[in-house]
């Protein structure tokens, strides 16, 4: 089953652009289709192979971190080639 998962990490504190940095490039080398914009980032896949690299990278970005929030809304398809037809 493929899904599309959009991501916010909202570190709690300052400097906070290091463990968002961290995090995004951790997902870019994942072989997951992921695309990147100032307010999120979306991850594109299969299923278990998402959900197996967001286990690890999310346990891993909080633990860089002292306090914070993800955002995380799950679409089940993959909406990677979505284009607005308006």
């Amino acid at each position: 089953m493929k899904i599309s998962v959009e991501l916010t990490l909202t570190p709690l504190q300052d400097d906070f652009e290091p463990a968002i940095i961290h995090f995004i490039k951790k997902l870019r080398v994942s072989n997951l289709k992921v695309i990147e914009n100032p307010l999120s980032t979306q991850v594109y896949g299969d299923y278990d192979k998402v959900m197996e690299v967001l286990k690890t990278e999310i346990k891993e970005a909080f633990e860089l971190i002292d306090k914070g929030l993800l955002y995380m809304k799950i679409v089940k398809s993959d909406r990677y080639d979505y284009e607005p037809h308006f």
